[in-house]
């Protein structure tokens, strides 16, 4: 998995934080955790394209969420990132192998197959089962002060 994905999730989270105020920028964004702009802003392209979040034009534009936080499944950001396809991508050694053969599909009946399969599928439902508004919920949990900090520091980048 790409570093992009944890920056798409750290950014929706500070979305999430400043939801009702003005669109933030990819400039400012990416400031905020030092992060290459150009990177961040093609991260926030393929969420802008998967709904996640809406671009904003204009001199005051910027970037927000599109949906709740509580619509946002963590699933959601990584997919919009990194693609549908699955992780793990069985090519069928096994059918080139000294006693393969050529007629069984071997990703239905290779052992490392199906452990691999039942992996991600365990990994998918994870991430499914979380949204933004869970992990935010979480992070103000643990370090009550975060959410107030990032909005002061994003706030304070703008100017």
């Amino acid at each position: 998995m790409s570093e992009g994905v944890e920056w798409a999730l750290h950014t929706c989270l500070n979305l999430a934080w400043v939801e009702d105020g003005p669109p933030v920028s990819a400039a400012v964004l990416a400031d905020y955790f030092r992060l290459p702009r150009a990177y961040l802003n093609k991260q926030l392209q393929a969420l802008a394209r998967a709904g996640i979040v809406s671009s904003v034009s204009g001199p005051r534009g910027g970037f927000r969420l599109a949906r709740a936080p509580k619509d946002i499944t963590v699933l959601d950001v990584v997919v919009a990132v990194e693609g549908p396809q699955d992780a793990f991508r069985c090519t069928e050694i096994l059918r080139d192998a000294p006693h393969g053969e050529a007629g069984v599909d071997y990703r239905s009946t290779c052992a490392i197959s199906q452990t691999m399969r039942r992996a991600e599928l365990a990994w998918r439902r994870e991430l499914a089962g979380q949204t933004l508004a869970d992990v935010r919920a979480t992070v103000e949990s643990r370090f009550p002060t975060v959410a107030g900090q990032t909005r002061d520091g994003l706030r304070s980048r703008r100017t």
